[in-house]
């Protein structure tokens, strides 16, 4: 992706993230997800967290967009909202009505894992408290790293259908494409200066590590009842 080359902002904390961002991209389950071997109930669980994760989600980007600069960012985002809440979530319910699971009992803070309430607050706080770069950057692991596993598996076609299907909400040149305006939005609303882009290098980490954790919270099986 061109965004993450050269000395620009999104560069330098892809670069400085590498580590995480490798444990994201490249988790036992993604790997799992792409050879169709992953077990249904696993990939449940993974969807019993997500619907109320990526509801939080929209209402972090909802908070985003407020702060919007300008025209140009305020359609950006507009873009990622229309994203999450026309594509992802209507596919993340029926995903989970497909694995024999209930989205109903998949909504708010009650049905949150400790890992997922804590990644959603990150967003939530950084969204409300934080500039609209900042905010822009903790949801931002989660849309690129996305992007990178639809890229990497798009041509792997495992015989569950369910799996081939997901593959094919991020694995497709639309999604790719938002994660590359996302980025060049970030790297345009960034202020200049190392003190600037440390605050945003600890936001970008803390959620790629939460990405990490969300996967291996996802891949165990659950203790919930």
């Amino acid at each position: 992706m061109s965004e993450a080359e050269g000395d620009s902002v999104c560069a330098r904390l892809y670069r400085h993230g590498s580590a995480a961002w490798d444990a994201a991209v490249r988790h036992p389950m993604v790997r799992e997800i792409a050879a169709g071997t992953l077990a249904h109930d696993r990939f449940r669980h993974y969807f019993e967290q997500n619907v109320s994760y990526l509801e939080d989600y929209v209402r972090a980007i909802s908070c985003i967009t407020a702060k919007a600069p300008d025209s140009e960012a305020l359609a950006i985002l507009g873009r990622i909202l229309g994203q999450v809440i026309d594509v992802e979530l209507p596919a993340n319910r029926a995903f989970l009505t497909r694995l024999g699971g209930d989205p109903e009992l998949a909504q708010g803070p009650a049905a949150m894992e400790p890992t997922t309430y804590a990644y959603t607050r990150h967003l939530l706080a950084t969204a409300a408290l934080g500039s609209c770069a900042e905010g822009l950057t903790a949801v931002l692991p989660c849309q690129w790293s996305y992007g990178e596993i639809g890229a990497d598996i798009a041509d792997a076609k495992p015989d569950d259908p369910i799996y081939c299907d997901w593959i094919g909400v991020f694995g497709n040149p639309e999604y790719a494409e938002l994660v590359e305006v996302t980025t060049k939005l970030l790297n345009r609303l960034a202020e200049p200066g190392e003190e600037s882009f440390g605050r945003l290098q600890v936001i970008f980490d803390a959620s790629t590590r939460y990405e990490v954790e969300f996967w291996d919270m996802a891949y165990r099986p659950s203790a919930r009842p």
